[in-house]
């Protein structure tokens, strides 16, 4: 079975203009278009459902990755070979050994229609990590990304078959709260009346308007994904799922 993956880019029409906050001083936004590119994968990769706990999930919670993840619903797309993932010292670790690979746990407790997600994560010089926000299967999710280039990004994902996704990049910029070849961070995603809100280290620095694409609510999860260089290890402490701020 093959996955194919289509990226399309939005960023220069309107509907995906980001406004800045006045606060904040802006890099010059990136205008770099980016190419279709497709990628392969030779086996099936979506992970069997999963088994809820005996224990009801609050609304409202942290994951510290000390225990089973039978919450959560993993997936991956492109690379040639699966990730490995495990969970050590309360942390979960992610390795992608393959090029061009996205790693995703969904957890599958909660659908939201207002929600702040958090993530403390590290990595490898080479790759990103982020956090997702109204996952669903039918309509596509937001995906908010820190890359080990000093950028970050904003992606809409969705599934157009059982075997194809597509990515439309709504905006890809830099900021003065990332380092290139850093990836220990703390990032966060409010996505709230058609607007998310990005926020690195626990500062807000960002809003960005997503009508056009519609998302109005569903589940949270991480995302990682490995560049050319590899293997690409990510550790996330901790995962934190709370009201809007």
């Amino acid at each position: 079975m093959k996955k194919l993956f289509l990226i399309g880019c939005l960023i220069l029409t309107s509907a995906c203009q980001a406004t800045p906050p006045a606060p904040q001083a802006e890099s010059t936004p990136l205008v770099t278009i980016p190419t279709p590119v497709q990628f392969a994968s030779p086996t099936p990769t979506l992970s069997p459902p999963s088994m809820f706990t005996a224990a009801p999930v609050p609304l409202y919670f942290t994951a510290e990755f000390n225990a089973d993840m039978s919450a959560w619903t993993t997936f991956q797309t492109g690379g040639a070979q699966s990730p490995v993932t495990a969970l050590e010292n309360d942390s979960l670790h992610i390795t992608l050994a393959s090029p061009n690979t996205w790693y995703y746990a969904v957890h599958n407790a909660h659908e939201y229609s207002s929600v702040f997600v958090s993530a403390k994560f590290s990595g490898s010089p080479s790759g990103s990590a982020g956090v997702i926000c109204n996952y669903s299967e039918a309509n596509g999710w937001y995906e908010f990304n820190l890359a080990s280039d000093g950028t970050y990004n904003i992606l809409f994902g969705q599934w157009l078959s059982a075997e194809i996704a597509q990515y439309q990049p709504i905006l890809r910029d830099r900021t003065e709260y990332l380092q290139v070849g850093n990836l220990n961070y703390e990032i966060g995603l409010t996505c709230a009346n058609n607007t998310l809100f990005l926020y690195i280290n626990g500062k807000l620095f960002r809003k960005i308007d997503v009508t056009r694409y519609g998302l109005t609510s569903g589940k949270i999860g991480v995302a990682a994904a490995s560049f050319d260089e590899t293997p690409m290890n990510a550790i996330f402490d901790w995962v934190k799922v709370s009201p809007p701020e």
